[in-house]
């Protein structure tokens, strides 16, 4: 009777049986399958927001450089009006996506300290098709580094790219005579704004996020200089 009851008892030096072992497996399997996943998960959701926050940072940056431009922004009354072309000025046409703005600022930035280069400048913003995918467009600055009574485009320029792919962008300007918000403003116009510019200018810029929804960010410029300069002989 004894011997039959240590038969029956397992013997602890005794190993697993396969169905253990199976068993032990799928468990290992099962939760090697979760860690990876939540890595996974971890990464991606890591990789997402590095993204995001680059690219929240470039259409900041971009929106701060117009509004620095802006708030530069001046005319001067001692111009040849026999000419073609003002040497400064402000005109602005609403375009699909991106309105046209050319106009005269102080806010160009010697790039060495003894450039013989002044701060009076001319700044284009435009668009421009992305040169490798040409489906989505790019934000472009272009600055002629000194004025003149030349056609534009036969001036040499630096182009550089303020934002890459946005579906379009809206400029607003607050006309402080008439009290309003417009789209286009033009001083070389006798019909236009001849002689001053905004007092404000609104800007929003619109994107599409990774999930294909569109995001608008949206920020204010304050022009310092109203009204053109107008230098008197001593």
């Amino acid at each position: 009777m004894k011997a039959r009851n240590r038969r029956n008892q397992r013997d602890p030096q005794a190993g697993l049986t396969l169905i253990e072992v199976m068993i032990a497996s799928a468990i290992m399997v099962i939760m090697m399958s979760l860690a990876w996943k939540t890595i996974s998960n971890t990464s991606d959701t890591k990789k997402n927001f590095e993204k995001y926050e680059e690219r929240n940072h470039e259409l900041r940056m971009a929106l701060d450089r117009v509004v620095r431009d802006f708030e530069s922004a001046y005319l001067s009354a001692n111009e040849d009006n026999t000419q073609s072309h003002t040497r400064t000025m402000f005109i602005a046409k609403p375009k699909t996506p991106v309105p046209s703005v050319r106009f005269s600022t102080l806010g160009h930035r010697p790039l060495w300290s003894d450039a013989n280069e002044s701060d009076q400048t001319v700044i284009e913003y435009l668009s421009r098709s992305d040169p490798e995918e040409k489906d989505k467009t790019d934000w472009i600055r272009r600055e002629q580094r000194r004025e003149s009574n030349q056609p534009p485009e036969e001036e040499p320029s630096d182009y550089d790219i303020v934002a890459h792919d946005i579906v379009n962008v809206k400029i607003e300007f607050w006309n402080w005579k008439n009290l309003e918000w417009v789209e286009t403003w033009d001083t070389t116009q006798s019909d236009g704004q001849r002689g001053y510019l905004p007092s404000r200018a609104r800007i929003t810029i619109t994107t599409k996020n990774s999930e294909g929804r569109e995001v608008k960010l949206s920020t204010e410029a304050r022009f310092q200089m109203q009204e053109q300069l107008t230098l008197s002989p001593s």
